[in-house]
């Protein structure tokens, strides 16, 4: 047994309380190294006879990598409390692994074990229950309809006749999101994410100017009041974007420090190397990147955060609105995130909090923070995999398994799953313009654990390279949009409200990764079905021996909707696989 390969510790995504009542636990081995595992446990105040009394109960494989197998167990303890270890077995020898090491029997004194003090509700992990089940759509206002002309910028380019640029303008506006909801209802929408909509001078708004007015292209406070609305009676949440690492260049605060330098009340809002402050040869103050547009809040300021946390209360006390996005994240200080989630969930408990980081997010995620982040690991793997073909079938599995085990599983639940966004290529650009490959990054994304979100456009056959390329006007002319797209995504949406098991109500793992064929097929599982999703990512048709067998309802679309057929497999069946082809089966448990 390769002992120095076993790792686990009773916090974070290892040991954690999915909810009043039951504890998750992971521990992970190397691969193909030990045969069973099983948890060792029991309340470290209940003796007999000068003994320790604990249970055991196996764990479960819930996931393999290349590197590793993942083991889970969830139990409930009678009291909250806890102290375990783990019994390990290979084919030569039985260890138990604990807190202070390796033991050949099971130690008698409960320090030695790992310990779950207390499963104490103030310190659950607790995300609104709402977003498991929510279908976003990210608009960029500038860019997705233009509703009202009274209120374009000046320079104004009639909508989609030029290329987009980081500085024009073709007047998108809320009108043009509200002329449009209907639109978003039958694609089966049921959350907006805008990015930021307050005055500012660029086009993308994240260089704030005031960030309690609304931008004058949008239109006004009323009108985004009726637009959030016409969204919650249609049944569609709203979620802003909060700039709150740095502002823009021509927030009053930092017009004042240019102005008067040293004297100026606001010099400690930002972070200043000396004066005179400017911007030539370059600036000298922290800015987000080196954007002197862009200069960096100073968080642990009072003055600053109060007017922040002002801002948060305001959107939603004022227009009801339903989350926060929050741009470049990671580099915002942990208490003003602490006070940020206090402020936020005071006002509307069931607001969601969502942030901007592309990497390990585990600090940001413990309850105190982020209910979620945007999920980067799954954009990278799922683009790499079938829109680019960079990877292999097996690379694929192994990363996406180790995503699933990065965060704890009611994190996961409210993971924000995006295949793009006004940050990167999208995703029919990235496919080379594959419509195939488009359509299975899709049917991933729908079957898979979180939140999914479809970047304006992209249903409908949008394409565009890296920013500005990513900014087009959306396309409202039918004839030019791909509609057999638009109705294999809405279908996939509906098929995903229909089956909860494809969404958070199932747990997920690959049962088949065959590289020379770049084959897969996922289990999405819960006590009384299982689904089967079989995908051919390559350019040729496959046949490939699947390890099912039994009677199935193989679900296919047809029509511009999933339909069902009955199926009956035989022990050592072959399925043919269409090339960019999937076959999806269901059967009850």
């Amino acid at each position: 047994m390769i002992k120095e390969a076993i790792y686990h510790r009773p916090k974070e995504n290892w040991a954690y309380a999915y909810n009043e009542t039951t504890l998750h636990i992971f521990l992970r081995t190397k691969r193909n190294d030990v045969d069973a595992v099983a948890l060792v446990y029991g309340d470290p105040y209940i003796w007999n006879e000068g003994k320790w009394l604990y249970e055991t109960i196996a764990m479960k494989k819930s996931g393999s990598t290349d590197l590793y197998d993942y083991w889970f167990v969830a139990v409930q303890p009678e009291f909250r409390r806890m102290r375990y270890g783990f019994r390990c077995s290979d084919q030569t020898e039985t260890l138990y692994y604990t807190e202070r090491g390796w033991f050949p029997t099971a130690p008698t004194d409960t320090a030695f074990y790992f310990c779950f003090p207390y499963m104490n509700k103030a310190d659950l992990f607790a995300a609104p229950t709402w977003v498991k089940n929510t279908v976003w759509y990210q608009i960029f206002p500038e860019r997705f309809a233009n509703g009202d002309s009274s209120n374009d910028p000046a320079g104004t380019l009639p909508w989609g006749k030029v290329e987009p640029t980081p500085t024009n303008f073709f007047g998108g506006d809320f009108q043009g999101v509200i002329d449009h909801l209907d639109y978003l209802v039958d694609l089966g929408i049921t959350g907006l994410y805008f990015t930021p909509i307050f005055k500012a001078k660029s086009n993308h708004k994240y260089d704030t100017i005031d960030y309690f007015e609304i931008d004058p292209q949008f239109g006004d406070k009323e009108t985004f009041r009726t637009l959030v609305e016409e969204c919650h009676q249609r049944g569609i949440k709203v979620m802003l974007d909060a700039v709150f690492n740095h502002s823009g260049f021509y927030f009053e605060p930092f017009q004042d420090v240019l102005k008067n330098q040293q004297a100026s009340d606001y010099q400690d809002w930002f972070h200043l190397w000396n004066f005179p402050v400017g911007t030539k040869p370059k600036p000298n103050y922290d800015t987000f990147a080196f954007e002197a547009t862009m200069p960096k809040l100073n968080t642990a300021n009072e003055q600053v955060k109060q007017y922040l946390l002002k801002v948060a209360r305001y959107w939603i006390e004022e227009f009801d609105i339903d989350g926060w996005r929050l741009d470049v994240a990671n580099e915002v200080d942990h208490s003003f995130w602490r006070a940020f989630r206090d402020e936020v969930k005071r006002v509307k408990p069931e607001a969601y909090i969502l942030g901007e980081i592309w990497h390990d997010a585990m600090p940001w995620l413990l309850g105190d923070q982020f209910d979620a982040v945007m999920n980067y690991p799954f954009t990278t793997n799922v683009i790499d995999f079938f829109a680019s073909e960079q990877i292999s079938a097996s690379q694929f599995a192994n990363n996406i398994t180790d995503v699933l085990h990065q965060y704890p599983a009611h994190v996961n639940e409210v993971a924000f799953n995006l295949l793009d966004s006004h940050d990167t290529p999208r995703v029919l650009t990235l496919a080379n313009g594959n419509i195939e490959r488009v359509k299975l990054l899709y049917l991933f994304q729908m079957t898979f654990v979180g939140t999914p979100c479809i970047y304006y456009g992209d249903e409908i056959g949008m394409a565009g390279g890296q920013d500005p390329g990513c900014r087009a006007c959306m396309v409202w002319d039918n004839s030019k949009q791909n509609q057999p797209l638009f109705q294999f995504v809405k279908a996939l949406i509906q098929l995903r409200k229909d089956q909860p098991v494809l969404a958070n109500a199932g747990s997920f793992h690959f049962s088949l990764t065959d590289d020379s064929s770049q084959v897969i097929a996922y289990e999405r599982k819960s006590q009384s079905e299982r689904f089967v999703i079989f995908i051919n990512n390559s350019s040729d048709a496959k046949t490939i021996q699947t390890p099912y067998s039994g009677f199935f309802q193989e679900i296919y679309f047809k029509d511009n909707a999933f339909v069902e057929q009955s199926l009956e497999l035989a022990a050592q069946s072959t399925l043919q696989m269409p090339a960019y082809g999937f076959r999806m089966l269901k059967q009850n448990q």
